[in-house]
This record gives structure tokens, C-alpha cells and sequence, in this order.
């Protein structure tokens, strides 16, 4: 489960570096998010199909971190065709606002992250629970579960934030979450 190291860090695009830059003036639009205190933000991720996991200070001095940005994205690439896309920093922001309200330290298990378009066809086209516009293409939703926490907990602690979207996954244990509009299903 190989954590990151110095000499391992990803890239990080000039577009995705723009996105984390100005993300913090996004924060008005999620009234739960801004209330996150400025004190570095932490995050540690496993992501179930690839077994790597990442613990990354992704917020620290005021900003975004672009090191740990292009850690985070790597670990939540899609499996499928290893592609890697930004994500957006608001989600990391919500995922932290998240773990705060459910006083958990366990690591994020991560279901899906990122997805190709691609890879999402192939799964719309197997499931009616797969939207064909999904936000998991834009990097703006992952699918989780928290071990030790129980998933409807889990839904709950989502929904109390108020900030995107939050799906009930029971038979497949895992809530989504998105920093997409305000909706539940």
C-alpha cells in the first residue's frame, strides 16, 4: 500500500493547478465548506481496486497544495485505464468537512473516484445506477465508505452537510458523494 513519496509524486497540470488556485473562491457557493477552519487540511485515501492509498496534507498556509493535489489524483485515477484527471478541490474540501462531522480517523475506502468517459459508458450501459452525465468524469464525486462507521451513519453525516449530491448505495456498502447541486437518492 505504498503511501507517496517525494520522488513518486504525479504531475499536476497547469489546468488543474489554476482549478486548486482559485477553488478557494468557490467556497461561497458550499456554505458547510467554508466553515472548515484555516488550519491544514488532511486526507487519507485507500483506494479498494488498486490497494494504494495516499495520507496527504492537500491544504496548508492558505492553499492548495499542488504536490499533494496530484498524489490525491493518481490514487483516485480510474483503474480500469489508469487515466488521471484533477480533482476538484472542493470535493477534497467536502470529504474533509465529512470525516470532521463523523469524528473518524479511519482512512476514506475509496470505490470509485475518478472515471474515464469511457469507463463510465461501460457501466451506464450495464447499470440504470450510472448516470451517463456522471460528475465522477469531471472529478467532482467519489464513492466511499468508512470502515468502523456504519453506511447509513455515514449517508446521514453527508446529508447533514447540505453541499451536493448524496446516494444510499446499501447492497453495494458504499455512499456517493459529489460537490455537484443539492440532491439525495
Amino acid at each position: 500500500m505504498g503511501d507517496f513519496t517525494s520522488n513518486q509524486r504525479p504531475s499536476l497540470s497547469r489546468r488543474a493547478f489554476m482549478v486548486g488556485g482559485s477553488a478557494a473562491l468557490g467556497l461561497a457557493a458550499f456554505p458547510a465548506l467554508a466553515s472548515i477552519p484555516n488550519t491544514p487540511r488532511r486526507l487519507t485515501l485507500l483506494n479498494l481496486h488498486t490497494g494504494e492509498s495516499v495520507k496527504s496534507t492537500y491544504w496548508s498556509d492558505g492553499q492548495y497544495v499542488p504536490g499533494a493535489l496530484g498524489e490525491i489524483a493518481h490514487v483516485l485515477r480510474d483503474h480500469r485505464n489508469n487515466s488521471v484527471h484533477p480533482i476538484d478541490p472542493h470535493l477534497l474540501d467536502l470529504l474533509t468537512h465529512l470525516r470532521r462531522s463523523l469524528d473518524a480517523n479511519a482512512p476514506f475506502h475509496v470505490i470509485s473516484g475518478y472515471r474515464s468517459p469511457e469507463s463510465n459508458a461501460m457501466l451506464a450501459a450495464a447499470s440504470d445506477g450510472v448516470a451517463h452525465n456522471s460528475l465522477h468524469m469531471q472529478g467532482m464525486a467519489i464513492d466511499i465508505r468508512v470502515p468502523g462507521v456504519q453506511l447509513k451513519h455515514l449517508q446521514k453525516a453527508a446529508l447533514s452537510l447540505g453541499s451536493g449530491g448524496v446516494g444510499y448505495y446499501a447492497q453495494s456498502d458504499f455512499v456517493h458523494v459529489d460537490v455537484g447541486r443539492v440532491r439525495r437518492w
